[in-house]
């Protein structure tokens, strides 16, 4: 009966402690909106002095997003015999998280060409942030473990899916566009054509929010939606940004 109730206990405080960081996880992006509309972000085109020693960009790359990678996995296997209860809904979840950090890790910064260094501060802020929130991504589904039972679950389960998978698609085919613009530009910036971008000017920026939206929607649950919001807020100025620096 004790490991019983220290068992609950346990995952009680694992409970809270995931609300209580998601909901920091909103307000640190609701404070980093509110900053991005009077600055922009010192990486990439705006990278700039006065944040640090500089750090190439395709190993900045490489270095901040491997732990989103890492730390899920290192999660799973400390936790394996909770991973192999898990039903196939929630274990699909885990997957497209690492699918996408997968690339974002190991693909996105092979193909960096001529990008401009990172700051050691946000590129270190960036490393913090993944590594938290590919913890809280994993202890998020790993605690929900729920089985979809009925039609309603379902729909919004697969729309999700959906959404997530689309969104990466246009996520990945964007950036594609992009590196082919800057073999042609001899680096200078030049608006990106094709696919989505004839509508938008940061497609690939649309792309990953809404991979995290539909994330948001096939979760369910408070950690992805923390993500999602955080993402919006994050990238939706960045979009903005690279909107009025081409126009």
């Amino acid at each position: 009966m004790a490991l019983i109730l220290t068992q609950i206990d346990g995952a009680f405080s694992l409970h809270s402690s995931l609300t209580l960081v998601s909901g920091l996880m909103i307000c640190w992006g609701f404070c980093n909106f509110v900053m991005l509309q009077f600055t922009t972000a010192p990486y990439g085109r705006y990278s700039r002095s006065g944040w640090g020693a500089m750090v190439p960009a395709k190993l900045a790359w490489f270095l901040q997003e491997l732990p989103s990678f890492i730390v899920p996995l290192l999660i799973v296997l400390g936790r394996y015999e909770d991973f192999h209860k898990m039903n196939i809904h929630d274990k699909a979840l885990i997957g497209i998280f690492l699918a996408h950090y997968f690339h974002r890790t190991f693909i996105f910064p092979l193909r960096i060409k001529g990008g401009k260094p990172i700051p050691l501060f946000p590129f270190l802020v960036a490393m913090f942030f993944c590594s938290v929130n590919g913890a809280v991504q994993t202890y998020g589904v790993l605690l929900r473990n729920s089985e979809i039972r009925h039609w309603c679950p379902h729909a919004r389960f697969y729309s999700g899916i959906l959404m997530f998978l689309g969104g990466m698609y246009i996520n990945i085919r964007s950036d594609v566009i992009l590196t082919r613009l800057k073999d042609q530009s001899e680096g200078t910036y030049k608006i990106p054509r094709g696919f989505l971008f004839e509508y938008v000017s940061g497609a690939n920026f649309l792309g990953e929010i809404v991979e995290w939206i539909g994330f948001s929607v096939a979760c369910f649950n408070v950690p992805s939606v923390a993500f999602a919001v955080f993402t919006l807020c994050n990238i939706g100025p960045r979009a903005l940004h690279h909107h009025r620096y081409i126009k």
